[in-house]
């Protein structure tokens, strides 16, 4: 299991890297996960207008909206099937909205979680455009004009306390701890499925060759990533930012050189 990037700049107050194991399989979609961030990070409500897409009132994840339980309803061969699924920021291994932030004011903690500091954030927006997941947005109406999205209460794990969405999940399909335990446990859970006959089951964020570096929230999923509104497969966008500065220093070089040559020639005609 990979450290966040930046993480080991707190060395001797490094913590184990923490994050979440979503267990889609035992989601009853209660929306206590919801109900408990919200109370918790006083996170403004919303999703009080019926969207007509089956239970689901959120819709996605946003500056309002930390968790989101997803409704997907699916056609069976004897009826019909509900899939549910708690969404969350990712926490990636390799953030891109930490790389792009100018502000300093998405940050790395010692615990190997990603969080926008509210008094520091300028509501530019990089951020943004930098998520593969789609998952920060500004707080617009009525608002601080910031960028906002899930901390993984890192006021809480200071102080030893697991999430509130975790807590508050009554069928544990919400796990927290230390992200090597909670990887063997996912690993785990997959075995039992796949044996039990639930073939299409699959981890997501569970892979350090990915274009994110790994995730530090793991889902198990009952179906393809795009089904819960996932990419299937998600890439930091700055990843290649040395590449691609490289080759365009390349490129203006070659030009550069190619105006002297250009010169000199004309001077010797």
């Amino acid at each position: 299991m990979q450290l966040g990037d930046g993480q080991t700049t707190y060395g001797l107050q490094i913590q184990p890297r923490m994050g979440f194991f979503t267990d889609t399989s035992v989601c009853i979609g209660c929306k206590a996960c919801e109900v408990a961030c919200k109370e918790w990070n006083l996170v403004p409500e919303d999703g009080l207008v019926w969207s007509g897409n089956s239970y689901d009132n959120t819709g996605e994840l946003s500056a309002n909206t930390w968790r989101h339980v997803a409704f997907i309803e699916q056609q069976t061969n004897d009826g019909m099937r509900w899939l549910m699924s708690s969404d969350v920021c990712k926490h990636c291994t390799h953030a891109g909205c930490l790389d792009v932030c100018p502000t300093g004011a998405i940050t790395r903690t010692e615990f190997g979680t990603v969080v926008i500091q509210d008094d520091v954030c300028n509501g530019c927006g990089y951020c943004v455009t930098a998520c593969p997941f789609g998952v920060i947005s500004k707080r617009e109406i009525d608002g601080d004009g910031g960028m906002h999205k899930c901390t993984l209460c890192y006021d809480r794990i200071e102080d030893g306390l697991e999430p509130a969405c975790a807590k508050a999940c009554p069928t544990k399909s919400i796990q927290f701890g230390p992200l090597h335990e909670l990887l063997e446990r996912a690993h785990g859970r997959l075995d039992d499925l796949h044996e039990a006959g639930v073939d299409d089951a699959r981890l997501y964020g569970a892979n350090e060759g990915d274009g994110v570096g790994g995730m530090g929230s793991v889902f198990l999923l009952l179906d393809e990533p795009e089904v819960y509104g996932l990419p299937p497969d998600p890439v930091d966008p700055t990843r290649n930012l040395g590449t691609i500065w490289g080759a365009a220093g390349a490129a203006a070089a070659l030009l550069a050189a190619g105006v002297v040559f250009a010169f000199a020639g004309g001077g010797n005609d």
